[in-house]
């Protein structure tokens, strides 16, 4: 796992002592080592963190024998010693022993192609000196990110957007279509980011750069899986198969591998498979956080553990100085992120910084196999719409309890009559009739007002229309939530600690198997992951397989309440803030004493509007 970053600059050749300050900004990426390579209107950086071929035929940035082909890589391809036997047999010779080197000869031979045969995590830029042209390419699912910025005749680009920001090549200014799908979801959607002028390349994408221009190609799509129609039995024996391979798989390092562990299906399905094949006594570690009206997940954790004989470590982490931690998070990301379960993630690895550099996680289960309650909403949606007529009767005489607008949201989302706005809203805490724009100035309204939020589902819903509800919603939870909420908060969060995760769910075979499959598979009888669970029935403990679905719990809401709110109060109405002519004094004050008052549950919006001053002010008051 590394950093990469580099310029092509048609115009005028790069600086090394531009680039040089690019990779050092990816320093956490990479403490191993680092280097630059300038190639003439090309300059590659590289920060690497080593995990496979630990010696200096390792390093990059890499080049073939002849120099013409040049990569810097970040990522894992797992099935590199298949593709390197295949490129042996056809007379390629290899130095080292790593996957970056495998990849490389795959692309100098077979192109492009060579992208559709990897299966792993990664974020590639590789540059061709005979046709001056650069390749930036992207995993299927987005696990490793990549962002660049296009210059008038050429590209900067690096697996941080500080590290794009650091070549002075980008007019830091906030990008409002983002904004607005920022105070929606917490994140911004697909390509877009909080900077104006800095995009994200999409995953199963590539991008070429030459003195033409730019293009940008997708290498797989998610469409263009083939539907299974193998019976239960056997689908649920291939699931089970192809998980465990997957697990295996995972473990190939030259480093110790380890497992982070809650208790929940996804993660003690990794450490009963990876028990099984992982050279030694496996690791894994839980945690319990000081959190008060969080979720302890330590005593669940620690039966699996004993359960597969693994070597366990449960960390107790103490949140100590909670607005820093938000502050570093905020930097980490780059921009305003408002998942707060990047919080005990990121606690968790700088605890074990230095300690482990590869930790294997569930992440991607959920949306493959179909782990959410909405699903289940989805597979009778019919029902739910008719309930959502009768339940705007009833609300006069329910108490405005949390509950009571919880219930409101989801019947007013799921009441919808376009079917793309009933997905976009099932997937926001915000009231469609209440918006979060509600705090904003006059004029931030009147500008967002040209902006469409809900605009990446609906082109999502374009795509998977002819698809039945459960199973378009799994689609889209693939294109949008995994990579641009889940994903960015595990490589970020964990990375910023220099820790490489692995997410083995997400491994090309099982996944272009298990998406295949009919979602009856996957939510059955009002059982969400039906498949997986019947899958796991005597590899992982029953109490976890029937158990209630749990995770990080983490108590932001309440923490605004009281811990955090003098210090929330603090930064949203400094004056420096107000002064940016973003948000509205009167309408923010408000917000916030509902809140503090228990009069109604603001703590996402005001979580995001948090995250949002402290990026105003670290980025954009800097610019």
């Amino acid at each position: 796992m590394c950093g990469i970053c580099g310029i092509v600059d048609f115009e005028s050749n790069p600086a090394a002592e531009t680039v040089r300050g690019m990779t050092a900004s990816l320093a956490h990426r990479g403490p191993d080592d680092h280097d630059v390579a300038m190639l003439g209107a090309a300059a590659l950086g590289h920060a690497r963190l080593s995990i496979i071929d630990l010696s200096s035929t390792g390093h990059q940035p890499m080049r073939t024998p002849d120099g013409s082909v040049s990569i810097v890589f970040n990522g894992e391809v797992y099935n590199f010693p298949e593709l390197k036997a295949r490129l042996e047999a056809e007379g390629v010779h290899f130095r080292g022993t790593s996957d970056t080197e495998v990849v490389l000869h795959a692309y100098a031979r077979w192109g492009t192609h060579a992208l559709r045969l990897f299966n792993g995590m990664f974020a590639a830029a590789i540059w061709d000196a005979k046709t001056q042209t650069l390749l930036l390419a992207r995993d299927r699912f987005g696990i490793k990110p990549l962002y660049y910025h296009r210059l008038s005749r050429g590209i900067v680009f690096g697996s941080e957007m500080k590290a794009v920001l650091a070549s002075g090549r980008v007019e830091k200014r906030m990008c409002w279509d983002a904004l607005h799908e920022y105070l929606y979801y917490g994140n911004p959607l697909r390509h877009r980011t909080l900077f104006e002028g800095i995009v994200e390349l999409l995953p199963g994408h590539y991008l070429t750069v030459d003195a033409a221009g730019l293009r940008t190609q997708a290498y797989w799509r998610v469409e263009d899986v083939a539907s299974v129609d193998d019976d239960l039995d056997s689908a649920t024996e291939k699931v089970r198969t192809r998980l465990e391979d997957s697990v295996r798989r995972h473990l190939i390092a030259d480093v110790p591998v380890g497992v982070f562990l809650s208790g929940g299906i996804d993660s003690s399905a990794i450490t009963a498979f990876a028990s099984r094949h992982y050279q030694g006594r496996l690791k894994t570690y839980s945690v319990g956080f000081d959190f008060e009206h969080g979720v302890n997940e330590l005593p669940k954790a620690r039966r699996i553990a004993e359960h597969f004989g693994t070597d366990h470590e449960e960390l107790q982490i103490a949140g100590g100085n909670m607005p820093d931690v938000i502050e570093r998070l905020v930097r980490a990301h780059d921009e305003p992120f408002a998942d707060a379960a990047n919080i005990p993630l990121y606690l968790l690895c700088d605890q074990l910084r230095g300690a482990i550099k590869v930790v294997l996680q569930g992440d991607g289960g959920d949306e493959i196999f179909a782990g959410y309650r909405r699903y289940n909403v989805l597979a009778h949606e019919r029902f739910w719409r008719i309930v959502a007529i009768v339940a705007p009767m009833m609300s006069p005489l329910l108490p405005r309890r949390p509950g009571y607008y919880r219930g409101m949201r989801f019947f007013q989302a799921i009441s919808q009559s376009d079917p793309a706005m009933r997905m976009a809203l099932l997937m926001t805490q915000e009231f469609f009739s209440s918006p979060p724009t509600r705090v904003l100035t006059a004029d931030a309204k009147a500008r967002l007002l040209k902006t469409d939020p809900f605009a990446a589902y609906r082109a999502q819903y374009e795509r998977f229309k002819h698809l039945d509800p459960v199973q378009r919603m799994l689609y889209v939870d693939s294109q949008i939530l995994l990579p641009d909420q889940f994903l960015e908060k595990v490589d970020k969060s964990t990375m910023a600690c220099s820790i490489e995760i692995r997410v083995p769910f997400l491994d090309t075979e099982l996944t272009e198997y298990a998406m295949g499959l009919p979602s009856s598979y996957k939510v059955r009888n009002r059982k969400k992951k039906f498949i997986l669970r019947r899958a796991l029935r005597g590899v992982v403990p029953d109490e976890v397989l029937d158990g209630p679905k749990t995770g990080f719990g983490v108590p932001f809401e309440y923490w605004l309440k009281k811990p955090l709110a003098g210090y929330m109060r603090g930064v949203l109405l400094d004056s420096a803030t107000l002064s940016r002519g973003l948000f509205d004094r009167a309408a923010l004050e408000a917000c916030i004493n509902e809140h503090i008052e228990g009069r109604r549950n603001n703590g996402f919006l005001l979580y995001k509007l948090l995250n949002l001053a402290l990026w105003q002010r670290f980025y954009l008051d800097q610019g």
